[in-house]
């Protein structure tokens, strides 16, 4: 039960929970968004709002979890940097887990950001993104593993995720082709 502040963003339950009981304020806050720079008249005012709430809504909490503390708090974790060596040992929900926690990065970023809106953008982005997390992990003291599997399927997802939204991303006012 959630019964303390500690509770509610301190616990994966809790975050979870209050990701779900946030949608109404996300969806109303895009909204308003959009019709506000829709009035005043913004180029593509409701693809930008929709972007940038997506981009905030769908990414924060799942980089929140990734940066709670393990079974103890102040000490360092593993710290594994051989590829594909802890993929092999993961079970299907953490793998899926990675592979979606950037993806309302790679979805929405390329539809706000014109200067994102390409693949390798978009995989840089996400590949740097995850590694700041692995570090933060490890700097932090957080008692979490902190591996190179963790970029790759975080950048994996971001970018499977763009590849999705590939045929809303605008393109850029100045061509040089």
């Amino acid at each position: 039960m959630l019964n303390n502040w500690y509770d509610w963003v301190g616990t994966f339950t809790g975050v979870v929970a209050l990701a779900v009981l946030s949608l109404p304020i996300a969806v109303v806050t895009a909204g308003l968004l959009g019709w506000r720079r829709k009035v005043t008249g913004a180029a593509h005012p409701w693809r930008t709002a929709v972007a940038e709430v997506g981009l905030v809504y769908g990414t924060v909490p799942w980089v929140w979890m990734t940066l709670l503390p393990g079974n103890e708090p102040g000490k360092h974790g593993v710290v594994t940097l051989v590829p594909l060596a802890d993929l092999l040992s993961w079970d299907r929900g953490q793998i899926i887990g990675n592979l979606l926690i950037f993806a309302p990065l790679g979805f929405f970023a390329p539809l706000r950001f014109s200067s994102l809106a390409s693949l390798g953008h978009v995989l840089m982005l996400a590949a740097g993104c995850s590694t700041f997390i692995e570090v933060a992990q490890y700097v932090l003291l957080l008692d979490r593993v902190s591996s190179v599997d963790d970029v790759l399927l975080n950048t994996v997802g971001a970018g499977l995720a763009s590849m999705l939204s590939y045929r809303w991303w605008r393109t850029p006012v100045h061509s040089f082709a």
